[in-house]
């Protein structure tokens, strides 16, 4: 299963994609709330400091799954921070009280996520606290919109439409981190979210699940998280197109307030490697199993 070492590839300098140099399983990996590259601009518009800013991050996730290209996979991660701008939205989920002034009125500024503050641009971190001093125009959320987020989708759009086309499927591990407060009802270590089952066939999540207790890890299924834009919207069960968040309790890897990594930190990656080996797995039995006479006839 193996690859050649990974070759990184540069899509802009806030995304970054990172290709094996041989595609060999049918997955895709996304890792878009780790970016910490925060400008002087976003800096002086905030009313936070840089360290507050940091709580919203799913920070290192990005590096708990670098092993990703080595396996045979890509690894799409956003340089930019989640508090800057969140991938893992609509494109225009926005709250008008952000703004000086008025909204177009293709703005969804009536979902949940904008009524909690955390829209595609956010107005609180995850402490609750607010970003900005002052109000925001429309055209400074457009231009976020068309130089990241739009990039950042078409980018995992063509990777996931080219392991389809190689595969006859695939399966988008959607990578996040969660603060070890918010953790759920039973204290877990990593919760597996597939939007109730809407994203991800049930073989594919209990195998990660099964890889996982077997492990060590006490693992929880949708709660608190069952998963975002990117698992709903790119996970099509029903067409061979799966897609399952994880997300990672941080009191495992991390210090919570230094944001310095613990010494576990390198072993958590080793079995993020082993758990992205177990989903290949899965992910090809599954697509074997399933494939169509006409995906067959298209794979020869």
């Amino acid at each position: 299963m193996d690859a050649e070492p990974a070759r990184d590839a540069t899509v802009s300098a806030a995304i970054e994609l990172r290709r094996p140099n041989r595609r060999t399983v049918p997955l895709v990996l996304t890792s878009p709330h780790s970016g910490s590259a925060y400008t002087k601009e976003f800096l002086a518009a905030s009313r936070l400091d840089p360290l507050s800013l940091r709580r919203s991050e799913d920070s290192f996730v990005d590096e708990l799954f670098a092993a990703t290209p080595k396996l045979g996979a890509p690894l799409l991660a956003a340089q930019f921070p989640r508090a800057y701008l969140d991938v893992n939205r609509e494109a225009w989920e926005l709250d008008p009280a952000m703004f000086a002034d008025a909204l177009p009125p293709f703005v969804n500024a009536y979902s949940p996520r904008v009524r909690m503050g955390l829209g595609t641009i956010a107005r609180i971190v995850a402490s609750g606290d607010e970003i900005y001093a002052r109000k925001l125009r429309f055209e400074e959320a457009k231009q976020r919109v068309e130089e990241l987020y739009h990039p950042y989708h078409q980018t995992l759009r063509r990777l996931l439409d080219e392991t389809a086309a190689r595969f006859g499927g695939y399966l988008l591990i959607d990578c996040h981190s969660m603060p070890s407060a918010a953790g759920s009802s039973d204290g877990a270590d990593i919760v597996l979210g597939d939007c109730h089952g809407a994203s991800c066939a049930g073989s594919l999540r209990d195998a990660a699940l099964r890889h996982l207790v077997g492990r060590g890890f006490t693992v929880a299924l949708n709660a608190p998280y069952a998963g975002g834009f990117t698992t709903d919207h790119y996970g099509r069960p029903n067409l061979g197109r799966h897609a399952l968040q994880i997300e990672i309790n941080r009191a495992l890897y991390m210090n919570e307030r230094s944001f310095e990594r613990k010494p576990s930190f390198a072993g958590l990656a080793e079995e993020m490697a082993a758990l992205v080996r177990r989903l290949a797995e899965a992910a090809e039995e599954w697509l074997t199993e399933t494939a169509s006479p006409t995906a067959a006839a298209a794979d020869d």
